[in-house]
């Protein structure tokens, strides 16, 4: 049986000193862990047009989307199949609150990144991209 692609997308938001934005997440999947803010692609949308809403939401902030850093696929719930692609975006305005459901948002250095609890492969992932913070 094929799962159920949802598509989903993420953003690489990074602050001057090259910190990550992460949000906590107060919903499954990952509750409590720390990702990248995103989320589904409503019918519609356009990749670009779904990471600010997703971040905006989240975080508050404001992004202008940039270039895929890169597309994971991870299984969710009810054999579904989530496809998130994840993409650069630079904060233009807004101010940082979490949002929507996250239950937290800030930028997070290399050594706060490594002590966070994170969703499943977002580390080896981030790695892999050579998108981990600075």
């Amino acid at each position: 049986m094929n799962a159920h692609r949802v598509d989903c997308v993420g953003a690489l938001v990074y602050d001057d000193q090259r910190r990550l934005l992460v949000v906590r997440r107060a919903n499954e999947p990952s509750r409590g862990l720390w990702s990248l803010p995103g989320g589904r692609v409503e019918p519609g949308e356009d990749d670009p047009t779904a990471v600010a809403r997703e971040v905006a939401e989240e975080t508050g902030l404001v992004v202008e989307v940039g270039a895929l850093v890169g597309e994971v696929e991870r299984e969710g719930p009810k054999g579904q199949l989530y496809v998130i692609r994840d993409y650069e975006a630079l904060a233009v305005s807004g101010e940082l609150k979490a949002g929507d459901d996250a239950s937290d948002a800030k930028f997070v250095s290399r050594d706060e990144f490594d002590n966070l609890p994170t969703a499943t492969l977002l580390a080896s992932t981030l790695a892999q991209w050579n998108a981990l913070p600075g």
